[in-house]
């Protein structure tokens, strides 16, 4: 591999991504919406002037493979990205989101080697992105009591999509990307807010009343429909179980919980 595209590149996932290639002197071309070489995903006439002369591809679907029509778009720029000479793709998935499954069946259509990771909930969902604000504030209102999530580090995603990517014996394998615990919404709150040295209520309440919730704060209707499925279907309990990939993989444990919230909490977080 020489040249490896980096769809999402900005993102939570794709930086890190990005970042690691390059310390490894890999030439990597973003791909995004601002980047020299466009690329949206509402704009596939875009897509075939971004996949020219890559080797391998890191797929992060924005939103969410969970939307609708998500498989025809990672069907089709796989398809142009076997028409492009690409050797390897990596997609990032969701673990238990059956819809997300459907667009790996259609990544692997196009034949070329692949790898899927399918990542839970990442640490960073509490300190960038929708939680961070109301974290802040105080409060954090959610629709999940008692379900257990493997929460996992976008550090340790982007670890396993590096290797992926880059070292062979990863095709044709599907990774699940777990920390090394499960905890609950509230359980995670109290910790990432006891390494701030902060009281953080969590507040659990029903699906519809958080997307209304959201409505009040003229939050897209796109995105209250994806939260909303995100916490009525895949927390369900499904993913409460550890996978081991991680260590497998990279010869080491996935970093724990507390000592991202501690990482966070050095940062100067609580004082913004």
């Amino acid at each position: 591999m020489k040249r490896i595209l980096v769809l999402g590149g900005e993102g939570k996932t794709g930086r890190p991504v990005a970042e690691r290639l390059r310390a490894r002197g890999y030439e990597v071309r973003i791909g995004s919406r601002s980047a020299a070489i466009p690329f949206d995903w509402r704009d596939a006439a875009g897509w075939p002037a971004v996949l020219a002369g890559v080797d391998a591809v890191y797929i992060a679907y924005q939103p969410d493979l969970a939307v609708p029509g998500s498989d025809d778009d990672i069907r089709l720029v796989s398809r142009l990205a076997a028409a492009a000479g690409v050797q390897r793709l990596v997609l990032l998935s969701g673990r238990g989101e059956d819809a997300a499954e459907i667009s790996e069946e259609a990544m692997k259509e196009a034949g070329l080697a692949w790898t899927v990771l399918r990542g839970s909930w990442f640490f960073q969902n509490f300190s960038e992105g929708l939680f961070a604000e109301p974290i802040l504030a105080g409060e954090l209102v959610l629709p999940s009591a008692t379900v257990r999530e493997p929460f996992v580090d976008t550090a340790d995603v982007a670890d396993m999509a590096v290797a992926a990517l880059t070292e062979e014996g990863h095709a044709g394998t599907t990774y699940e990307l777990t920390g090394p615990r499960l905890m609950t919404f509230s359980q995670a709150v109290a910790e990432f807010a006891a390494a701030g040295d902060r009281a953080v209520t969590y507040t659990p309440v029903t699906i519809d009343a958080y997307a209304d919730m959201l409505r009040d704060v003229q939050m897209p209707e796109d995105v209250i429909w994806l939260v909303s499925y995100l916490f009525g279907s895949v927390l369900d309990g499904r993913n409460e179980r550890l996978s081991d990939d991680i260590h497998r993989l990279l010869g080491r444990p996935p970093r724990d919980f507390a000592d991202f919230a501690r990482d966070v909490a050095a940062t100067g977080f609580w004082r913004t």
